[in-house]
């Protein structure tokens, strides 16, 4: 079988789970809702030493199954065996794991196009297009101004703006590097902001791109299943079982105070210009951050990372709980 595979890109709170039910909804598609492969299993790679040893790989994919079952959306109707996926892995590495089981997943719904939502993939794209996964890719983005003001609400991600600012502008300036080097062919840009003010046109169009067949119902995404499912894993997603909310940008201007607002222009003023989102504040009003301001920005940082764990709802801890363990008994053989 001949697959199409689907990486979107970008930064998260941006959309990607609205989008990735709009998509699951057509013929042919599987999103489902990402483990977040790749962004776990590379740091964690020391812990399996070779990989062409075949017990050490086979540790990796089991591994990375038992990631899988402690989504916190869960894979139903499939039920991932370690040897089937090493069966299929043209090489004993992680983007071959991935691959593999992105492909079974779309078998098991009888789909041809897969699609990873996991934005943050595009730190691996250089692995992905050496080991000949290939994907197209969707740049996802939005006002970086209003991604910060998500962050803030969530109980995942960096808390202070100019942490937030930085990341916002790293991971946008690479999305924008890899579309001006494979090209239109490959990169499709997607704004936010038009996909809620029109998403029947910004759906037909990321169809044409995918090779996928347009159908209304993706407009009905908040009626499926893996909505319910979704918006009842954790309070960052409980909109996604509402209607596209066409309204929902430029919430800054109202709720960060000017302080956030001007440091995120000064640390990604010109990758905001460069999307198209005009500036608020002059740019004759920036100045220099101190040593003082930055480990002032850190502290606060991690206070208020630790302040948003901490009220988070216990529901949503304890679905996160199984996947934070697992995690930690492989850093643990890191250190052994």
């Amino acid at each position: 079988m001949q697959f199409t595979p689907v990486q979107m890109i970008g930064t998260q709170r941006s959309g990607s789970n609205l989008l990735r039910l709009m998509l699951n909804q057509l013929d042919g598609v599987s999103a489902p809702h990402p483990p977040h492969i790749l962004e776990r299993f590379f740091p964690l790679l020391p812990a399996y030493g070779d990989l062409s040893n075949p017990d050490n790989f086979s540790q990796l994919v089991s591994d990375v199954c038992k990631l899988i079952e402690y989504n916190p959306v869960s894979w139903e109707g499939i039920k991932l065996q370690p040897c089937a996926i090493i069966a299929r892995c043209r090489q004993p590495i992680l983007t071959e794991v991935f691959r593999v089981i992105y492909e079974m997943r779309a078998e098991s719904e009888n789909a041809l196009i897969w699609i990873c939502k996991s934005l943050v993939n595009i730190k691996f794209t250089d692995q992905l297009e050496k080991n000949g996964v290939n994907p197209f890719y969707i740049h996802l983005f939005r006002d970086g101004r209003d991604v910060a003001l998500s962050f803030k609400k969530a109980i995942v991600g960096e808390k202070h703006t100019y942490h937030i600012a930085r990341q916002w502008k790293e991971e946008q300036e690479a999305s924008l590097h890899l579309a001006h080097k494979l090209g239109n062919n490959r990169v499709l840009k997607v704004r936010y902001e038009d996909l809620i003010a029109n998403p029947a046109k910004e759906l037909m169009g990321i169809c044409r791109f995918i090779g996928a067949e347009y159908n209304p119902v993706a407009l009905d995404y908040y009626h499926s299943e893996e909505s319910h499912k979704t918006a009842h894993s954790g309070v960052m997603w409980e909109n996604v079982e509402k209607p596209v909310i066409s309204n929902n940008y430029n919430k800054y201007l109202k709720e960060l105070l000017p302080v956030d607002i001007q440091i995120f222009e000064q640390v990604a003023g010109e990758t905001l210009e460069e999307l198209g989102y005009p500036l608020a504040f002059s740019k004759n009003t920036r100045h220099q951050f101190s040593p003082e301001d930055l480990r002032s920005f850190s502290e606060l940082n991690t206070k208020l990372k630790l302040e948003a764990r901490l009220q988070s709802k216990p529901e949503d801890l304890a679905k996160r709980r199984g996947l934070e363990l697992h995690l930690q008994s492989i850093e643990a053989r890191m250190k052994d």
